[in-house]
């Protein structure tokens, strides 16, 4: 095409402009249910950014050597606010639907035997422009990215400090947090640090496995928080192949997040003293460990088993306690315990069963009766303070 053509579509294009943002603006209001569903203020703005769209095609057409306009350029003209608030989607969409009225009407625009040439400039525009939306919205997507990733982990440190100040809870929120159902927390380790890539697919792993999900990452050492109405029990066993070799251990089921710290140094407390239960499962409840906790100083542990143990063995009536302490110390032998109470080892058995009622840890088996040993010494002890 002679320099002659291209300046004389160039003046034509430009004399058209307004015809053009005006046939964009009809095509944007019977096209897009959004567009029409904006505040008048917000319309106007968009009205701005279409005219900056056809002026930056305008002065690309004027020098196409030179790299057309990008998404910034044009949206310039609009509030920071309208930005924020039109996806990429709805972007695309508006760069589509500008470059279709240009290209509808660059028949008419084109200096006769030119109009070939004006479409393509037109595609050619077109393509640069919708690179360049991506890219923006790719590099703001990737820098929220690493912001929700940094505001994760301090609500996680926080939830495992316990400061469930108000701001907390804002915090969780713009996290996608529902706060519907119940939460617990669940922590392990893994053979190396986690790197991006493998912490990005563990949050998608646990997204999907729970209603709602966070993930905080401590070195090796990681922390889960579950939440929804489901069972989470069954959603963080679910989990298990994502950790190590070593010890995983789930917190109890509490209310809500509100009391998710009661959880977190429940599952903390039990990893520092699973080594010291080799043949406990995995995951293993953090409840599962209370008499391994006790032998960490683990304060909250101790109270525990003196008030689902001892307490209720020392206020029933029938000799169970006394029973279960002859039982005990007598190498667990009902016969033994029998000849110590002067009494069948039939009513020994009895008793016995009643604590496992009482309790809900059976005297009989190998791991329970070492549990309630050790509340009975946790009480014992208690007496004589």
């Amino acid at each position: 095409m002679t320099t002659t053509g291209i300046g004389e579509n160039l003046q034509r294009v430009r004399d058209g402009n307004g015809m053009l943002t005006a046939a964009a603006l009809r095509r944007l209001d019977e096209d897009l249910a959004w567009y029409r569903a904006l505040p008048a203020e917000d319309r106007s703005w968009i009205g701005l950014v279409a005219q900056s769209g056809i002026s930056a095609f305008t002065s690309w057409y004027a020098d196409p050597a030179r790299p057309p306009h990008g998404v910034n350029e044009i949206f310039a003209t609009a509030p920071s606010e309208l930005t924020r608030s039109i996806s990429l989607q709805h972007t695309l969409q508006l760069v589509r639907i500008v470059v279709e009225v240009v290209e509808e009407y660059s028949d008419r625009l084109a200096a006769p035997g030119n109009e070939r040439d004006l479409r393509e400039a037109v595609l050619r525009y077109s393509r640069e422009v919708a690179f360049s939306a991506a890219e923006v919205y790719a590099r703001a997507a990737e820098v929220r990215g690493a912001w929700d990733a940094r505001l994760e982990a301090l609500v996680v440190d926080a939830l495992i400090r316990g400061d469930g100040d108000h701001s907390l809870r804002s915090r969780v929120s713009a996290l996608g947090w529902g706060g519907r159902g119940h939460t617990l927390v669940m922590v392990g380790t893994t053979e190396t640090p986690l790197d991006e890539l493998r912490t990005a697919e563990l949050r998608r792993a646990t997204r999907r496995a729970a209603g709602d999900a966070l993930v905080g990452i401590h070195g090796d050492r990681v922390v889960l928080v579950l939440g929804g109405e489901g069972d989470l029990q069954a959603a963080a066993a679910s989990l298990l192949p994502r950790f190590g070799p070593g010890p995983v251990v789930i917190g109890p089921t509490v209310a809500g997040l509100d009391e998710a710290a009661r959880s977190a140094q429940a599952a903390l407390a039990g990893l520092a003293a699973a080594p010291a239960w080799p043949q406990a499962p995995r995951p293993v409840l953090a409840d599962d460990l209370l008499p391994e906790r006790v032998l960490t100083g683990d304060t909250t542990a101790r109270r525990t088993l003196v008030a689902q143990a001892y307490r209720p063995l020392e206020e029933s009536t029938g000799s169970i306690l006394e029973t279960l302490s002859a039982y005990l110390g007598t190498g667990r032998s009902l016969e033994a315990a029998a000849r110590t109470l002067y009494v069948h080892p039939n009513t020994v058995r009895y008793r016995l069963r009643k604590v496992s009622e009482i309790t809900g840890w059976d005297p009989l088996d190998a791991r329970e009766s070492f549990v309630l040993q050790v509340a009975l010494a946790l009480g014992q002890l208690a007496h004589t303070r």
